[in-house]
């Protein structure tokens, strides 16, 4: 081994030992008088066990109107969970959750912070909570093997929603497994009402395989020191927020969003897509520093809360507005908000007409309707009998259609109307399997018609692998009242090759 990689880890070592090393006391401090004295805090008023919740769950608000004394319980383990349908992942977690429980105390309050370490971990671990005034957030005072536990206290004396990690060496390496959550010390007037509460952290997330590769996939710490994530999602993994994970609402609520970003690297552009934020607590604090906004930043290691108002009914898509990781890497969820409709409001389309632009080349229509001449004779070759049978290939495709394709198609493959014409029962998908296999290859322009209904949209080309790509076609065209074959790898790849050549 090169000798100075060597003597450069030895010194890395020795930095963070250093950095997170207790410091004793100066011989010469004096012992203050009075109660403090003796360890006794006379604000603190009897005792309780923190209430700790997995994302996106979130504790209660508190009541009391004094400050406690609060018995935090966190235990660490190392445990393999999903990262996306058919890819698994070794998280280190604190509370076996990514991200880490929820916990919420009051300001003034005395927390007394228990950190155990399952028996079952392989590594040392401790945890820097950002809203401990102290070395290393804690971190020097709760370096903890395997099947030990260590216990330190803090006074909450600044009110504001803080992020808390592991800050172990190598700590990028600890955090980029998932060691993060949130902690928010409540200021003593308590926050404004809110109806619903939640809890969504982003992370980024780095595996040897691309972003879908099926199994167990182990870190890369190349991606990581070249921040190039496989995996950006909110709350550990993809889908976490969707289908019936989704958070709900109903018209009228207000809902307040605690958003962490554990990172270890990327900035977070929280949106939600059709809400507007009535407040924004920028960097956690806990008075609202902007009002009305579209998109708020949430930096690696740091937090903001959103509240507003929800107004109509419908699915609201929370994103990271940096829009390939939402679509193409996981940063995405639902909030599902029922209740009347408000016309005043939001009133739905209301016009739908044919629209070329003073842009539109001459002969446009011709040439559209040219290619959909060269579609309608395209010849679907005789399919091929898979080694897998036809139920596992469905489900495979039903995995990459939840991460891939259901945010404009939709989850029962109703589309969106005027915009993405249906999957469910297409008569213009099963009419043609070589043409479906062409539109996911190289995408879909121009007009078609979809069950009576004309749709003139773009579609751009879906960045999947041949198997995938057969996988996912098997799946739409035997889903949601589907019935069709099961298309092979082989004519997947014949129309790449036709494609390429075209």
């Amino acid at each position: 081994m090169n000798i100075k990689r060597i003597l450069s880890a030895v010194s890395a070592l020795t930095l963070s030992s250093t950095i997170f090393a207790a410091e004793p006391p100066p011989a010469s401090a004096a012992p203050l008088p009075g109660p403090a004295a003796k360890g006794v805090d006379p604000e603190i008023i009897g005792e309780e066990k923190a209430v700790l919740t997995a994302a996106p769950n979130v504790p209660p608000p508190i009541k009391r109107k004094h400050a406690t004394k609060v018995v935090v319980n966190l235990e660490v383990r190392e445990v393999v969970k999903r990262m996306a349908d058919g890819v698994e992942y070794l998280f280190w977690t604190f509370g076996g959750e990514v991200p880490g429980l929820f916990i919420r105390v009051r300001e003034g309050d005395l927390v007394e912070f228990h950190l155990g370490n399952h028996p079952s971990s392989k590594m040392p671990h401790n945890i820097d909570l950002h809203a401990v005034t102290g070395p290393g957030g804690g971190a020097a005072s709760s370096f903890t093997a395997p099947g030990h536990e260590s216990q330190f206290s803090f006074k909450a004396i600044n009110p504001g929603l803080y992020v808390y990690h592991c800050a172990t060496a190598p700590v990028g390496m600890h955090v980029a497994n998932g060691m993060y959550g949130l902690i928010l010390v409540e200021p003593k007037e308590g926050l404004p009402p809110a109806d619903k509460e939640y809890y969504v952290m982003q992370g980024d997330f780095y595996t040897k395989g691309k972003f879908g590769e099926e199994g167990l996939q182990p870190f890369d710490m190349e991606k990581a020191v070249d921040e190039k994530p496989s995996y950006v999602v909110f709350n550990g993994s993809v889908g976490s927020l969707v289908g019936d994970k989704a958070l709900k609402a109903k018209v009228g609520e207000r809902v307040r969003l605690f958003v962490g970003n554990g990172g270890p690297n990327l900035t977070s552009s929280f949106h939600v897509i059709g809400e507007i934020f009535d407040h924004v607590y920028q960097e956690g604090g806990v008075r609202a520093s902007q009002e009305q906004v579209q998109t708020t930043t949430v930096p690696a290691g740091g937090s903001a809360v959103v509240d507003f108002r929800v107004d109509v009914p419908g699915t609201f898509i929370l994103v990271d507005h940096a829009l390939f990781r939402a679509f193409n890497k996981g940063a995405l969820g639902m909030l599902k908000v029922e209740g009347p409709a408000n016309l005043l409001i939001y009133s739905g389309k209301e016009v739908d007409a044919t629209y070329l632009g003073d842009s539109a080349f001459a002969g446009a229509q011709a040439k559209v309707t040219e290619l959909e001449s060269q579609m309608k004779k395209a010849i679907a070759a005789d399919p091929k009998i898979a080694a897998m049978g036809k139920e596992i290939i469905v489900e495979k495709g039903k995995r990459i259609f939840s991460q891939t394709c259901f945010a404009c198609h939709q989850a029962e493959g109703q589309g969106l109307p005027g915009v993405f014409p249906p999957l469910a029962k297409s008569d213009f998908l099963m009419a043609d399997k070589a043409r479906a296999i062409r539109g996911v290859i190289k995408g879909q322009t121009g007009e078609m018609t979809v069950n009576g209904v004309k749709y003139n949209g773009v579609m751009p080309p879906v960045m999947l692998n041949d198997e995938q790509i057969a996988q996912v076609i098997t799946y739409v065209m035997n889903a949601w009242g589907n019935s069709g074959d099961i298309v092979t790898v082989e004519e997947v790849k014949k129309i790449h090759a036709e494609s390429a050549n075209q």
